[in-house]
């Protein structure tokens, strides 16, 4: 790692100098925050962040090294990343690399030192907005424009992205369980096999009866990145599913697809949720699952009659965190039960798929969840 000069500017005229960490270079996205104390290479990994820039609250990020257990996908998916203080000697048995050799690597631009408390309240009072990072043009007029030009994420179709090319197995067991890749993390496909399920990922844009050849039992829809409202055939796709009358279970994107599916409604979000610490009601059992989230839209409440019901909601801005359906036999969750980072509260989620699979009724929670 050099003491490459590099800057940060926002859409709305900001700009912040730094050093330059991973690759140099220039990147563009859309800037949000993640409030994670770890887990920074999951995050940059996960395929639900491709076309933003990360910022990262804890301030010291690179302190445990770079390892490929660490991985929610085979490369980083952020834009870009931008950290208060970069540790330059990590120390962790696991580790394999640092964060920067790491990022150098795989060619991902990032910048360090500079003040992300204040560009956070920013944030959080103006929203998320565009911006650049640069370590080769440090013209302040030059990087507004480039962040002005970024398209907004509202209305982009990014799962096509990273989805895979072809359908593979990831695991074998009883049960079948058929996943719709729109950017899905490693961690809820060992979710599900580590429960005796055989797993098969479908890239996004397979036709249903391609899915149905090969005799699931459920149909998982994933998360991932961009606007639902811009992928009208993935929500066609789940209208399928939701008429072929297997059970469906989504997270994240697969939420906002299945609630677009049913005629709801979503939106952008200000700002978002991103973190490891998020607490949800189960308004069933009144319990509180403190929760990993990773969203900047959400299903509108408006229309739920004879649709869904709330059964998890947000206790920091009172927002819909999960759905259980009417019409069909299946349930969806903004958050992500299979955390990595992240607490592990809501992993009954998994089990409730299977019950369902099983022929049982979907239940608020089962017996022992959350412990």
């Amino acid at each position: 790692m050099t003491d490459t000069p590099a800057k940060l500017a926002l859409a709305d005229g900001t700009v912040v100098t730094g050093t330059a960490i991973g690759a140099v270079g220039e990147t563009t996205g859309e800037l949000c925050f993640n409030t994670s104390m770890s887990g920074y290479q999951e995050i940059l990994t996960d395929p639900s962040y491709a076309g933003q820039v990360m910022m990262m609250t804890y301030p010291h990020i690179g302190n445990y090294g770079a390892f490929e257990d660490a991985t929610e996908a085979d490369r980083p998916h952020v834009s870009g990343l931008v950290v208060r203080q970069y540790s330059r000697n990590p120390s962790n048995h696991a580790s394999e690399e640092t964060l920067d050799a790491y990022m150098t690597r795989h060619g991902l631009v990032g910048i360090s030192g500079v003040d992300t408390r204040r560009l956070v309240r920013h944030i959080r009072e103006k929203g998320v907005m565009n911006c650049v990072i640069s370590s080769s043009d440090l013209e302040d007029a030059s990087l507004v424009a480039k962040a002005k030009a970024v398209p907004s994420m509202a209305g982009l179709e990014l799962a096509s992205g990273v989805t895979v090319s072809e359908p593979y197995d990831f695991s074998e067991g009883e049960r079948r369980i058929a996943v719709y890749d729109y950017g899905v993390k490693r961690n809820i496909l060992r979710s599900f096999a580590h429960l005796g399920c055989a797993v098969r990922v479908f890239p996004a844009g397979t036709a249903l009866e391609d899915v149905l050849e090969w005799a699931p039992d459920g149909v998982f829809l994933s998360n991932g990145p961009g606007d639902p409202r811009a992928m009208p055939e993935a929500v066609e796709t789940a209208r399928a599913a939701i008429d072929s009358g297997l059970p469906l279970f989504g997270i994240c994107l697969g939420h906002q697809l299945l609630a677009l599916a049913e005629g709801l409604e979503v939106y952008k979000m200000k700002v978002g949720h991103r973190g490891a610490n998020h607490p949800v009601l189960n308004l069933a059992t009144g319990r509180v699952e403190i929760s990993t989230q990773n969203h900047g839209f959400a299903v509108l409440e408006d229309g739920l009659e004879g649709v869904a019901r709330v059964d998890h909601r947000n206790l920091n801005d009172d927002t819909v965190e999960g759905l259980e359906y009417q019409r069909f036999r299946g349930f969806s969750v903004q958050y992500h039960p299979e955390a990595c980072p992240g607490p592990h509260d809501s992993r009954y989620l998994f089990d409730r798929f299977i019950a369902l699979m099983d022929g049982e009724t979907v239940t608020p929670a089962l017996e022992g969840d959350a412990e």
